[in-house]
């Protein structure tokens, strides 16, 4: 057998950020955070952002459910933003078309709660009208800005205070705010009172609050403006041209980006590191509860957390691998300073390799995952954990099992003919 040649992590051309930390935890232990997670249709939900930046920011735990992999998303069109980069605000800026998509999906939640079209116009009406702030631009959690015209050197800014709060959420339910009708309000939609919460659900209550603030958004509309000189009465109807103008309305329709962790990144963070807590419903589940409920939702993930493990504990970033046909993809400190080196293949075998296999390979099917590997700069590793042949079912229930797995891994080349027999003339 042919020994195997390193080839060093490629390192991207453009990095954006810095290296924080290989894991999520502190040395020393003095800024220890438990970060607070939960499974929601089988998958492991962080929510509060402040965890969501721990995570992801110190070993790159997990990606944003609406972005590629670091939770960035906003609303906010990146050219509006440059066209209108001299407003001092830090609300986001969108299109009108955009806006009114959202208008369109607040008018079929509420449908959906019963109403009939006058009452969801009149409720929408009332919320998406437009707000103002006074002069000095700050914005405020009450108000929002009237701005014409991209030059804001002199901008003519006034204030009303907001009577009403809350808005709808991606979830189903309004700005802040409860489905069902509302015993203080007596509107029979989602509303902004106060809910008495059980001292359960404490943990989620700070995240709650900042979903259930309305959020204001400046939408780029069009007013017609006349365009002709003061003193020239003549032409002044006929040379009518459209200005642009910013207008803070309320967002009726929220969407929140939340990161998704894998089930093997949650579980080392709890079983590992034991810095996050996993809740179902309102208790947290114990470790043995995890690793249990975790194989009944994907059955192979006892062999495919053992692979995450071992590769974790040895400096690698590991992260799904599913758009290259396998199980993990390994990174070099983390995807935004290398490239993934290896795919790997993770099986779970006894000591004398017999018995079938988890995803048994073709020479075929070997080989065409072995050219999709190489061409995208990869190599293909074969992982196999191997099990004694005593261990028993009532061992493979705990995670203590791993302290028996040996690991064998195996890298998987391409023989090319004419290149090996070049490399033998020249010894």
């Amino acid at each position: 057998m042919a020994e195997a040649v390193f080839h060093p992590p490629r390192r991207k051309r453009r990095v954006f950020e810095s290296y924080e930390a290989p894991f999520p935890v502190d040395v020393g232990g003095k800024d220890f955070r438990i970060c607070q997670a939960e499974i929601i249709n089988n998958n492991v939900i962080v929510r509060n952002p402040e965890d969501i930046e721990q995570l992801y920011n110190k070993g790159y735990f997990g990606k944003g459910i609406l972005s590629r992999s670091r939770p960035v998303f906003s609303i906010s069109d990146p050219l509006l933003a440059a066209k209108w980069q001299g407003v001092n605000t830090n609300m986001p800026i969108i299109t009108s078309r955009k806006y009114q998509r959202r208008v369109q999906w607040a008018r079929s939640v509420l449908k959906e709660q019963g109403l009939d079209d006058s009452s969801v116009s009149q409720i929408l009406d009332n919320y998406t009208k437009p707000l103002e702030l006074e002069e000095g631009g700050a914005q405020q959690p009450g108000g929002s800005c009237n701005q014409t015209g991209p030059n804001t050197e002199n901008p003519e800014l006034s204030r009303e205070c907001p009577a009403d709060g809350g808005a709808l959420s991606a979830e189903g339910g309004a700005g802040g705010s409860r489905e069902g009708s509302c015993q203080e309000c007596g509107v029979p939609v989602p509303c902004g009172c106060e809910e008495k919460q059980s001292p359960e659900l404490r943990p989620w209550e700070g995240v709650e609050a900042k979903e259930n603030a309305p959020e204001y958004v400046l939408v780029q509309e069009e007013e017609e403006g006349s365009s002709c000189p003061e003193g020239d009465s003549v032409n002044a109807q006929g040379n009518i041209a459209k200005e642009e103008k910013l207008v803070c309305r309320k967002n009726p329709f929220r969407i929140f980006e939340y990161l998704q962790l894998s089930l093997e990144e949650a579980f080392f963070l709890v079983y590992a590191l034991g810095c996050l807590s996993i809740y179902y419903g309102e208790e947290p589940l114990s470790i043995l509860k995890l690793w249990e409920v975790f194989t009944e939702v994907k059955p192979d993930f006892r062999t495919t957390y053992m692979a995450y493990h071992y590769f974790r504990s040895r400096g690698w970033v590991p992260k799904v691998g599913l758009k290259y046909g396998t199980d993990l993809l390994l990174y070099r400190k983390g995807p935004p300073f290398y490239h993934a080196s290896y795919s790997v293949i993770a099986e779970l075998v006894e000591d004398h390799f017999e018995g079938s296999l988890r995803r048994p390979l073709s020479w075929m099917s070997l080989s065409g995952l072995n050219r999709t590997t190489a061409s995208a700069s990869k190599e293909l590793m074969l992982c196999y954990l191997i099990r004694p042949s005593d261990m028993t079912a009532e061992e493979m229930s705990s995670p203590e099992c791993m302290r028996r797995i040996k690991v064998q891994e195996l890298i998987v080349s391409r023989w090319v003919s004419s290149r090996e027999r070049s490399e033998q003339d020249e010894f």
